[in-house]
């Protein structure tokens, strides 16, 4: 039996990549499942609560983990997935580029974690942020995506000093490349022959179940991992 069993967690961006990966992954270890995404797929899985959600959209966040601890009787783990990119010089990226990537990618990750925390107070939780190396440093073209993953970074950082009192364990996922549609948003000039290199959505879930199964009585702050095909940065 997974340590997870009997758990409910909260997944945005889950009808698609990691998301998607992330929560066949817990469903397959018994958890209860929210699952936010624009489309509101359920993903075929069985008793779990899918709603069509905007991240940027709190009150919608709101009802959906509402939802939730209602049908199920609180949340433990909150997965804040949800992210879109643009890429190229940082005068030459569109107004709207500019809004989508610190709304959904920082905003929505703050939402996210704002309206399941007060059905996670008094459990002993996880909220467990997908962010990306590119949170960890500064990359050419990518300068607003960056900024976007370095607040993602910031934020689980001090909530991890705000609510460890609470039994609440805060830790950042920093994936590098991912053979995901991601990996070929606008602006990165890619083709799909570069995808064969790259890591699968289900490796990156595999960390996130890796860090959410540690004992209780420790915690991963941060896991940072490239495919074998990616150069190190300094």
């Amino acid at each position: 039996m997974s340590m997870l069993e009997g758990k409910t967690a909260v997944v945005t961006g889950a009808s698609r990549g990691i998301g998607a990966a992330v929560a066949r992954m817990l469903h397959d270890r018994g958890v209860n499942l929210g699952l936010a995404s624009r489309s509101g797929d359920d993903l075929g899985l069985t008793d779990v609560v899918a709603k069509a959600c905007d991240v940027r959209d709190l009150d919608a966040l709101i009802q959906l983990c509402e939802e939730t601890a209602a049908r199920f009787g609180g949340i433990d783990i909150v997965v804040p997935n949800a992210g879109v990119g643009a890429y190229g010089p940082f005068l030459e990226l569109s107004r709207e580029h500019l809004d989508e990537m610190l709304d959904v990618n920082l905003k929505g990750t703050v939402y996210a974690v704002r309206a399941a925390l007060p059905h996670m107070l008094g459990r002993e939780g996880d909220v467990v942020t997908l962010a990306s190396e590119a949170g960890r440093r500064g990359l050419p073209y990518e300068a607003v995506y960056c900024a976007s993953k370095f607040g993602q970074v910031g934020l689980t950082r001090a909530l991890d000093h705000e609510l460890r009192e609470h039994g609440i364990r805060c830790a950042n996922v920093c994936p590098g490349g991912v053979a995901t549609d991601f990996a070929l948003e606008e602006g990165r000039g890619r083709t799909e022959d570069v995808l064969p290199g790259m890591m699968t959505a289900e490796d990156v879930a595999e960390v996130v179940v890796f860090v959410l199964e540690r004992p209780r009585h420790m915690r991963i702050l941060e896991t940072a991992f490239r495919p074998i095909t990616e150069g190190s940065w300094g």
